[in-house]
């Protein structure tokens, strides 16, 4: 009976966990739209909705105090609970770095890009997939879908060099690009340490089902 009721609130504990991932993923779809957009209405939303993903993690961290507290979790048990507890403190990492995508896209709406966005959609796309990649194989405790996330972030890392350059080119031969350019930077780079949140996610996984400690950014 008492073990029913442990593995009813881990259950209860990875729904929440999911639940939360796909919060975040959503979050960072919308604050590129509403950048690619121009939609202050949607930039705000996603600002707003931060708090929803940081109430969320912070419900999360108390039920992971509860049970190490109240169940005393052996070894394989005990690694679920922590894997959870770091994976949502990733989340809320991811859901900050989208709230400041939609506070740029409130910076640089009204005024026509300097160039077409498509490399920070792309950079988007990589890093939300990956993300529900790893998610998916935090639900299923899939080694090797953990470790495919390692190689999507060298994607996503090429994609960020590339913005990095062509901005960079941008700005040195018109001077008065150099402002969006700059939010246009950091709006790449926010997706790029997205995408580097995510690899510490799928690592989690990994010593979550294995107990081994990787680094997939080596």
């Amino acid at each position: 009976m008492v073990r029913r009721v442990f593995e009813e609130q881990i259950r209860e504990l990875l729904d929440d966990l999911l639940e939360m991932g796909q919060m975040v993923a959503d979050s960072i779809d919308r604050a590129v739209q509403a950048l690619a957009r121009q939609d202050t209405v949607l930039a705000q939303q996603v600002i707003d909705f931060d708090e929803e993903i940081n109430a969320l993690q912070h419900d999360i961290d108390e039920k992971c105090l509860v049970l190490i507290a109240t169940q005393q979790p052996m070894a394989s048990d005990l690694r679920s609970i922590l894997a959870v507890s770091n994976i949502a403190a990733e989340l809320e990492r991811i859901g900050d770095y989208a709230e400041g995508i939609g506070r740029l896209a409130l910076k640089l709406a009204g005024r026509p890009f300097i160039k077409p966005l498509i490399d920070i959609p792309r950079m988007a796309e990589e890093s939300r997939r990956m993300l529900m990649t790893s998610l998916e194989a935090f639900a299923r405790e899939d080694v090797e879908a953990a470790r495919q996330v390692g190689a999507a972030d060298d994607t996503v890392d090429s994609l960020y060099d590339q913005v990095y350059r062509e901005l960079l080119v941008f700005m040195m031969e018109d001077p008065r690009t150099i402002t969006q350019a700059t939010y246009l930077l950091w709006v790449a780079h926010n997706l790029e340490r997205i995408a580097d949140r995510t690899t510490n996610i799928a690592e989690r996984v990994i010593f979550m089902a294995s107990g081994r400690i990787v680094d997939l950014n080596r």
